[in-house]
């Protein structure tokens, strides 16, 4: 099996989606601001991953490595693509798992990327479908063309039958944050419980009234920081690894400063009230 010098663990992605023809010059930007974690997938329906590539290109140029970066992309079902398919959709589920790293790896311009990530499973159940295409991305990852494995848009049912059905648990689980639900508390719990790293996305659009609350600009005003920066703070210290796709680049500094605020236990209890 192929070995490649592990990248640094980012403590922020930068994802992708959305960003049509501008990804490129944004995935330059957050580089050059100073993120090492890109996140994208082979799903054209919402990511441009080619312009991914295209981004990491210019950031080569400028001295970046490819061995400086946490490249994650994700395999998508047909039923959450468009008709700008990265495989053969009437081929075996192995073979169409293959088929997108593939071609992720050629729209990346790398030999692996460092994470591969399961785009949500086939249904509400982990089923034999989702067991398929998973011992696929094994396959994948022993063959030395991805690091590490993971699986997104996931409920605590479907973590807990994957455990069940399979030997191998993912490196990581990515899934949407809402403060309302409990910041997904109970899929968090099982995480860190089973050492797999949470990846929070929609921190701030999923959470508007977050953002506006009137606790979180006292915590803020405190701190002297945006009340942005208070969720990140607060995202990593109850153990997630956040995402941001802004592309503001004050916003990018302002994100990625978020690290080096701390807030006091009694503050994270106070955000994790707000869930209701």
């Amino acid at each position: 099996m192929p070995t490649h010098q592990p990248a640094p663990t980012p403590d922020f992605l930068y994802g992708t989606a959305w960003k049509e023809g501008r990804t490129a010059l944004l995935v330059e930007l957050a580089l050059r601001m100073g993120f090492r974690g890109i996140d994208t997938a082979n799903q054209r329906r919402h990511y441009f991953e080619k312009g991914v590539g295209q981004g990491l290109v210019s950031a080569y140029a400028t001295g970046l490595s490819r061995t400086d970066l946490f490249l994650q992309t994700k395999f998508t079902y047909r039923s959450g693509q468009d008709d700008r398919l990265p495989y053969d959709p009437t081929a075996s589920l192995p073979v169409q798992v293959a088929q997108s790293l593939a071609s992720s790896l050629a729209h990346l311009g790398t030999e692996y990327v460092d994470s591969y990530v399961l785009h949500g499973p086939s249904s509400g159940r982990w089923n034999e479908l989702d067991a398929e295409v998973w011992e696929a991305m094994i396959k994948e990852r022993n063959a030395g063309r991805t690091r590490l494995l993971g699986v997104s848009n996931v409920s605590l049912t479907h973590l807990e039958q994957m455990i069940e059905s399979h030997t191998e648990a993912p490196a990581f689980v990515q899934n949407r944050c809402y403060a309302h639900l409990g910041w997904d508390r109970e899929v968090r719990l099982f995480c860190r419980e089973k050492k797999i790293t949470y990846q929070g996305f929609s921190l701030l659009t999923a959470n508007a009234e977050v953002l506006h609350h009137p606790l979180v600009g006292r915590i803020a005003e405190h701190l002297q920081a945006t009340a942005e920066q208070v969720v990140f703070s607060f995202s990593r210290m109850v153990g997630m690894l956040p995402l941001t796709g802004t592309s503001d680049p004050e916003h990018m500094q302002q994100d990625l400063a978020s690290s080096k605020i701390t807030l006091s236990p009694e503050m994270v209890r106070a955000i994790e009230s707000l869930a209701g």
